[in-house]
């Protein structure tokens, strides 16, 4: 494992003991294997850092029940409960019995924000002049129109985008950078404005731009700060409007990547191949859809 920017923390633990280090460096390769994101497992990274300085880098359980307070109290509910979640897993990977007292408390209600096409458009001229403007064009148009969730945006790569089809593949492939929530597979789909979008984007890419990466994450979240937009409003955007036009939730199901675990009927009966999910989407989403 590369610790690389954890430079304090593998040095403090090999200077502790040397068996610590390498329980840390197999419990993130562990989880590395299972499929997680890089984002996910820089996070975790993260936490484990933060905490194994606090207690200088021996299990203590006062020190901890010390640290976990003091998240709760600087932190909102969501991300205590994050942070806290990740660090216990890795106190129940140690096999620390003491883990087992600790109940994180429940998420808060959470109310959807409730993302306008006024806002979308907004947004676009916020971007107008900046000499990337195609990029943020294409990546605002492809989410609105697709469902696709952020990290899985940031994932995708030209062979995903299918232009003539007006199809988006959405692939679970930890060995190749790609991961989806459900660990599965799946195609999307996007307007004809999108795809012009796309066109002007992907061939200003392919032409020496000497951009990397399609729609680079870190990049892009500093761009939409000043602005009331965040990538993942768009995923709620194309979530709200595919209702707002009365299309059906299962097939928004399928197109988002939602789990299937809890419905019956998308489980075991309802089947739809590529060809069928176009159709509807389009007959959803192929008019009224411009910005």
């Amino acid at each position: 494992m590369d610790w690389t920017g954890f430079e304090p923390v593998a040095s403090a633990l090999r200077r502790i003991d040397t068996v610590d280090g390498k329980i840390v460096n197999e419990y993130l390769n562990i989880k590395k294997l299972s499929g997680v994101t890089d984002g996910h497992l820089y996070e975790t990274k993260r936490f484990l850092k933060h905490y194994l300085e606090y207690i200088e880098f021996k299990i203590d359980k006062q020190k901890s029940l010390q640290y976990f307070v003091y998240l709760k109290d600087n932190l909102s509910v969501s991300t205590y409960r994050k942070q806290t979640y990740q660090i216990l897993k890795f106190l129940r990977y140690l096999k620390i019995e003491w883990t087992d007292e600790i109940k994180l408390p429940s998420e808060p209600t959470y109310i959807p924000k409730y993302i306008s096409k006024d806002e979308i458009v907004k947004t676009l001229k916020y971007f107008e002049k900046h000499k990337l403007y195609s990029r943020f064009k294409a990546v605002i148009l492809l989410g609105m129109t697709s469902g696709i969730r952020p990290k899985e945006l940031y994932q995708l790569r030209m062979e995903d985008i299918e232009l003539d089809n007006r199809i988006v593949y959405i692939n679970h492939n930890p060995n190749n950078g790609q991961t989806t929530k459900t660990k599965k597979s799946r195609v999307s789909f996007f307007t004809k404005e999108a795809k012009q979008a796309l066109y002007e984007y992907l061939t200003y890419f392919e032409n020496g731009c000497g951009l990397k990466v399609l729609f680079p994450q870190i990049w892009l979240e500093r761009k939409f700060r000043p602005t009331s937009l965040r990538v993942k409003h768009l995923r709620k955007y194309f979530s709200q409007e595919w209702d707002r036009r009365g299309g059906a939730t299962s097939i928004k199901k399928m197109l988002m990547g939602h789990s299937l675990r809890k419905d019956v009927d998308l489980m075991h009966y309802n089947c739809q191949s590529e060809d069928d999910l176009k159709k509807i989407y389009d007959k959803v989403m192929g008019e009224g859809s411009s910005v």
